[in-house]
């Protein structure tokens, strides 16, 4: 009798643990099965040279091209490593590597941008990672490596008078007077960045309503007006030099696209005129400053927003600029007031 009962007892206690294993393994969602076949074997962790043409082809075409130039000098230093073998003190070297080495600009400031942009690319570089499981987030040395802190931009509106030495010298001098000008009022009446009038085509032209379409960073599109007189001046510089109705739309007198050199050649070329630009490291950035500032003081702080194509969901936006967002009438206005001509839409 008491042999059965603990015969009885052991049958109970086995089928406790029996339930509380098979819990335990569908809380770990492993079967039976899995415990049964041959461990696999660990595939070893890509290295650098195998995974970032992985990356490169999943972000978008204007991640891509701040950040291959960085991928490539990480394939050069680090092509045959894995991803987990870099430490935290090992990307802090490379940073200050390139930092010395970078190619020095007009505007160069030791380095510090390309250190940043280095820092961002490994950082893109492992959250692709992360998201292939391939490492932990705990694991990820780029999170514990500090951007270096940005400098205060040193860039202001130019003066009027300024201005107008700019454009006189980039009419009367250069191989290319038409294009440079017509580079110089694109900017200068829309506020765009670089890439943004990279990116126009025939296409993105309304001559009806004078509004030019801005394709610019971080995937954003908007309409922007134009003075009557710069739309028909795009439309004559894309007849003239064959531009294709879906290709870009600035380009040389022998129809070939132009590239961000000739942006470069044309501020190096104003600097040997005008001294004070290549002292102060005028760019075409200055002249969104420029412009932004104008409509700002002139048209108040939501228009001058509108006017940039400064998204509104932005961190600094603050909560008001929901209720006080200018629409597309009102940059037409301010742009009519800036250039002297009535817009069709203000």
């Amino acid at each position: 009798m008491t042999a059965h009962r603990h015969q009885h007892g052991v049958s109970v206690n086995r089928a406790a643990d029996l339930d509380a294993a098979r819990l335990l393994l569908a809380r770990m969602d492993v079967t039976a099965e899995d415990l049964l076949r041959e461990p696999a074997t660990a595939r070893p962790l890509q290295t650098f040279a195998e995974y970032i043409p992985v990356v490169s082809d999943a972000v978008s075409e204007g991640t891509r091209r701040v950040y291959t130039s960085y991928w490539n000098r990480i394939i050069e230093h680090w092509g045959h490593r894995r991803l987990d073998e870099p430490t935290p003190s090992e990307i802090k070297h490379l940073v200050e590597h390139i930092r010395a080495t970078v190619v020095p600009r007009r505007n160069a400031r030791g380095g510090r941008s390309a250190g940043e942009h280095l820092i961002a690319a490994l950082r893109c570089l492992y959250k692709h990672a992360e998201d292939d499981r391939l490492i932990d987030p705990g694991d990820n040395p780029a999170r514990k490596v500090a951007k270096p802190a940005r400098l205060p931009s040193t860039r202001r509106a130019v003066a009027g008078d300024r201005l107008a030495e700019i454009n006189h010298t980039a009419a009367t001098t250069g191989n290319d007077p038409a294009l440079d000008t017509l580079i110089l009022r694109l900017h200068t009446e829309t506020a765009c960045r670089r890439g943004g009038a990279l990116a126009l085509r025939p296409q993105d032209l309304d001559p009806e309503q004078c509004l030019v379409r801005l394709r610019e960073k971080g995937e954003t599109v908007r309409w922007q007006p134009v003075s009557p007189t710069l739309m028909a001046h795009l439309q004559h510089h894309a007849d003239e030099r064959g531009a294709p109705r879906d290709g870009q739309l600035l380009r040389y007198a022998d129809g070939r696209p132009i590239t961000t050199r000739r942006y470069d050649h044309l501020w190096t070329r104003l600097g040997k005129h005008l001294p004070w630009v290549a002292t102060q490291q005028i760019s075409t950035h200055w002249l969104r400053h420029t412009t932004l500032t104008w409509v700002e003081r002139n048209f108040g702080y939501a228009v001058a927003r509108a006017y940039a194509g400064h998204a509104d969901h932005g961190s600094n936006a603050g909560t008001t600029t929901t209720y006080v967002r200018a629409n597309i009438n009102e940059v037409a206005a301010a742009l009519g007031a800036l250039t002297g001509e009535p817009h069709p839409i203000a």
